[in-house]
């Protein structure tokens, strides 16, 4: 099934070419969606642009593209509008295919991409020896979407997650612990997670304030980078503990991630050097290795330079990331390389792409792409914390909107007089305080900050994931209470457009593989949220004004596939964004 966007767009090419010749061809038509269904659903303004070179008013050049526009298979005669607008309008024909077309299709007409590639999507990334707060939040769920995303369209994608397992924190860590818990550096498990962030918090204060310390903790790094057989173990045993407490966030959340840490790259490290050097990028300044770009200065307007290796021969974040571009290249032959990290660390990405370009390591089929996010913000405004002034811990956060889902769906229980068992409630809490909480992040366009409140997302109503898991809900309560089975409703059914509410639900589902397509290329998923909060509105309206089960033949069967067709649309649309349905509330 071809998306109709891409069909008409082609057609009006065609039309251009045919009217005012060949070197007309691959100008874009400007083909958008109505802003107002009276016009109708497609609007052309193409004529507005090309007024200047042809020398004519748009009016004329729009009526010179009509006229040599064969659109019947699809829309209504086209129609010149105001100062050249081509308005373009679906036939209800056009629409009854399509959907037929979509409803035969598993994949409900969403095509998979014509050239696959190799796709890294760098997400999550939290830190050894400390817990996950709500600063990993959006890098975990923007992250686990774009990739699901990916996926679909039938990309070979790696998820990685980058995890902070190196460096000077260890030294410092590990050399507290052989002071005050030496069993914790031999013997798995010995500390649970909280009491390892505890203590990492003391030798931080202890580094800060003791230089003796400090000292002895540089060298535990360097028995580190050396391989010493007991720091090592100590090193592997503080990295499981936390990947255990890791583990416990993503089988929450259904998150698949691959760790590969810094340590990973810390063989290359010296080969980056070398080759940088090599190539004549290198600065030396105040002992260290620099590389210094364009368009990046200090507050004094001095040039700022990028450093790949510290005066006392140590490495940084940065040659980390330039070793992890060559690998991902070289090694895993990526062709796009995705990373969803905050906007604070904007600057960092494209001074490291700048020199991975400058080094010439990046061929021109492959893309580096930051995919920056905002703060998630308390209802005050400021940087979501406790009340004691701490950082959320994600499992925390996770938890009480669980609870907070519990408490909803009890006291809605006692008003509906309903009675459920224990397993029913647990899991519609689970589902619809996680999905809450990953819609209530993904709605949002990942470049603004955003107001993380449990009201408003656990809402039944607005742009929230319980409005629409409660419209997929609706289409599960339709089937029984018909006894009707969807799965052996009529495939060959034909499905009839008569109520203005009909065809308005009917033009949204086949927008579908256009907003995935979208997606796919802008990595915006508040796209496709909107997409499907608009879906679950539009098919709300369809079931107020349009009697399914009580309907005649053929409407009945005809309403009934709508109905599915729009389940299969949500449940496939809300598992891209990670979110599970639920047959029941």
């Amino acid at each position: 099934m071809n998306a109709t966007q891409e069909l008409l767009k082609e057609k009006l090419q065609q039309a251009l070419v045919t009217a005012f010749g060949a070197e007309f061809a691959g100008v874009d038509p400007v083909l958008v969606a109505a802003s107002n269904p009276k016009f109708g659903d497609y609007q052309a303004n193409v004529a507005l642009s090309l007024a200047k070179r042809l020398g004519q008013q748009p009016r004329a050049i729009a009526q010179a593209i009509v006229d040599q526009l064969d659109v019947s298979d699809i829309c209504k005669p086209p129609e010149v509008a105001g100062p050249g607008f081509i308005n373009l309008k679906l036939t209800t024909q056009y629409l009854e295919a399509q959907l037929a077309a979509m409803q035969a299709d598993s994949r409900l007409g969403v095509a998979k991409a014509k050239t696959p590639k190799r796709e890294i999507v760098d997400f999550s990334s939290p830190n050894i020896a400390k817990e996950m707060h709500v600063g990993h939040l959006r890098s975990t769920i923007i992250g686990d979407s774009i990739a699901r995303i990916l996926e679909f369209r039938g990309h070979d994608v790696l998820r990685l997650n980058h995890v902070g397992d190196w460096g000077t924190q260890f030294g410092m860590l590990i050399t507290y612990l052989r002071e005050v818990y030496p069993e914790a550096l031999t013997t798995a498990n010995a500390l649970d997670i909280g009491d390892l962030v505890t203590f990492y918090k003391q030798a931080k204060k202890r580094f800060d304030e003791d230089e003796t310390f400090q000292e002895q903790a540089r060298q535990e790094v360097v028995r580190l980078q050396a391989g010493a057989a007991d720091t090592i173990h100590a090193w592997k045993l503080l990295c499981e503990q936390s990947r255990t407490e890791f583990q416990v966030i993503y089988d929450l959340l259904d998150i698949k991630v691959q760790e590969r840490g810094e340590s990973f790259y810390n063989p290359l490290l010296p080969k980056v050097v070398e080759d940088l050097e090599q190539a004549g990028l290198l600065v030396e300044d105040q002992g260290a290795k620099c590389v210094f770009l364009e368009g990046f200065t200090n507050k004094e307007g001095e040039p700022l330079p990028l450093i790949v290796q510290k005066s006392d021969g140590g490495y940084n974040y940065a040659t980390t990331d330039l070793a992890a571009i060559r690998y991902r290249i070289q090694e895993d032959h990526a062709k796009r390389i995705i990373y969803v990290t905050d906007a604070g660390q904007a600057n960092h990405f494209a001074q490291v792409f700048q020199v991975a370009y400058k080094a010439g390591w990046v061929p021109d089929d492959v893309e580096l792409v930051h995919v920056p996010f905002g703060l998630v913000l308390g209802e005050d405004g400021k940087k979501f914390k406790t009340r004691s002034g701490d950082t959320v811990r994600l499992r925390d956060l996770l938890d009480e909107a669980i609870a907070r889902a519990r408490a909803d769906l009890e006291n809605r229980l006692i008003q509906e007089g309903r009675q459920e068992t224990e397993e029913f409630k647990a899991n519609v809490a689970k589902v619809v305080g996680i999905s809450a909480v990953k819609y209530a992040d993904l709605s949002q366009n990942r470049t603004s900050n955003y107001v993380f409140s449990y009201d408003k997302m656990l809402s039944l109503k607005g742009n929230t994931a319980p409005y629409m898991l409660y419209a997929y809900v609706r289409t599960q309560g339709i089937s029984r209470e018909g006894n009707v089975d969807f799965e052996k409703l009529d495939t060959d059914a034909k499905i009839l457009l008569q109520e203005d509410t009909e065809l308005t639900l009917a033009k949204h589902l086949l927008q579908l593989d256009e907003i995935i397509s979208d997606v796919e290329q802008d990595l915006l998923p508040n796209r496709l949220c909107e997409y499907l909060y608009q879906l679950s509105d539009k098919f709300n309206k369809f079931y107020e004004n349009c009697p399914v089960l009580k309907s005649e033949e053929p409407i009945r069967t005809s309403r009934l596939a709508l109905c599915y067709l729009t389940a299969r649309t949500l449940k496939l649309g809300l598992s891209l964004l990670g979110i599970q349905v639920l047959e029941r509330m």
